[in-house]
């Protein structure tokens, strides 16, 4: 018989990780009288290109304007497929749309989450211009096998790393020898946040010069500074571009994040340490696969949960979770099952079974860096609570 006692507290599913370094310097930005693209948008590019060891950083508003600036930057377009997973927030398919192209979505791996690339090399065909692999909640796509697919048949590659900012390949950073782009989300609930905004990383110069064009609303480079000494009124709009631009009070908070980022990583990383020894004593729920190739970061921690073992569905888990106080989410709902590509691109459910059957039981658990041990203890123990309580 379970022991458990609820917590009068809700234990939120995320909580953004902000200490007085980082409203300081967003203080100091509002005080210079430079709170628009500027110096400290400039400054966040160059240490965030550093710290990846990367030769370009195109600071952003969001994500998905870079995914979408990377495909468009490399000319995919009308009459082009690009393939990418189901298993994604809608934006890494939709940017696809934008350009024009039409997304063709490959199965996952049901061990990791990820894009398989035995799936990938189905889905080409004569019009497949590129691949847009997800590093899903942080875990790591198989990089060798998918660049080989790309450099056999000719493709682009545009890794989404949203949810992969410290993940390793073969201890290699995303981000790291790139050939092809990485995409970087600063979200509210990211593991480095501006409270929103993104990065577009690559080592390409003829793609990096375009993008940061294309992200300023065409106008010519360095116009952005106009306004100060020196700078010019003239400028040149020379593509139709977009207003994707990252301003300097996002890279306020980027800067110092990114110098906190190895202290917020160490608390993720002892916190999915725990998730991982607890959940994987537990028969009735999947902790996460890591694979060898795979450092990951832990931006989600994503538990499945094994339905032919217990009288209740992933739903059902949510809502006893909730009632204990426990805050969840789900990543993702897949998108194949939204009606924009059912209804445009007659996707079916059955199509993506490894992605469906993922997400019919997964549950994003509470994971940052500032819970404490009797918070992370208590979720362990309420979802111990739910397994025994309805165990077949």
């Amino acid at each position: 018989m379970s022991n458990f006692v609820n917590r009068d507290t809700f234990i939120p599913y995320n909580v953004p990780d902000i200490t007085d370094a980082e409203i300081s310097e967003v203080v100091d930005t509002l005080k210079s009288g430079w709170i628009a693209k500027g110096p400290r948008t400039v400054k966040f590019e160059k240490e965030f290109a550093e710290y990846l060891g990367a030769k370009h950083a195109v600071a952003m508003n969001s994500c998905t304007a870079a995914l979408h600036v990377a495909l468009a930057a490399k000319g995919i377009g009308p009459g082009d497929e690009v393939i990418t997973t189901p298993m994604t927030f809608a934006s890494t398919a939709n940017t696809i749309i934008h350009v024009g192209a039409t997304p063709v979505l490959a199965d996952i791996d049901y061990r990791t989450g990820c894009i398989d690339p035995d799936e990938i090399e189905k889905k080409i065909t004569p019009k497949t211009k590129a691949i847009v692999p997800v590093h899903y909640s942080g875990q790591v796509c198989d990089l060798d096998r998918i660049y080989e697919i790309a450099d056999r048949h000719g493709l682009f590659v545009s890794e989404d790393a949203a949810h992969a900012l410290w993940s390793r390949y073969k201890g290699r950073l995303i981000g790291n020898r790139l050939r092809g782009t990485a995409s970087y989300s600063f979200y509210a609930t990211k593991n480095l946040t501006t409270g929103d905004g993104g990065m577009l990383v690559t080592d390409d110069d003829e793609i990096a010069e375009r993008a940061r064009v294309l992200a300023g609303q065409g106008m010519s480079q360095n116009a952005w500074n106009r306004y100060a000494k020196g700078g010019t009124w003239k400028y040149d709009i020379v593509e139709a571009g977009y207003k994707y631009n990252m301003f300097d009070i996002q890279a306020a908070l980027g800067l110092i994040q990114l110098r906190r980022l190895e202290e917020m990583q160490e608390k993720r990383l002892k916190i999915a340490d725990r998730y991982q020894k607890a959940f994987g004593a537990i028969d009735a729920v999947d902790p996460p696969f890591v694979p060898e190739y795979t450092t990951h970061c832990w931006h989600l921690y994503v538990l499945r949960v094994v339905p032919e073992l217990l009288t209740i569905d992933r739903d059902r888990f949510i809502v006893e979770l909730n009632e204990r106080n426990v805050g969840t989410s789900v990543h993702f709902i897949p998108v194949h099952n939204m009606s924009l590509y059912r209804n445009r691109f007659g996707y079916k459910e059955s199509d993506l079974p490894n992605a469906q059957k993922h997400f019919e039981r997964i549950i994003s658990l509470p994971l940052y860096p500032s819970m404490t041990d009797e918070e992370v203890q208590y979720v362990i123990d309420a979802v111990r609570d739910i397994v025994e309580k309805f165990h077949k």
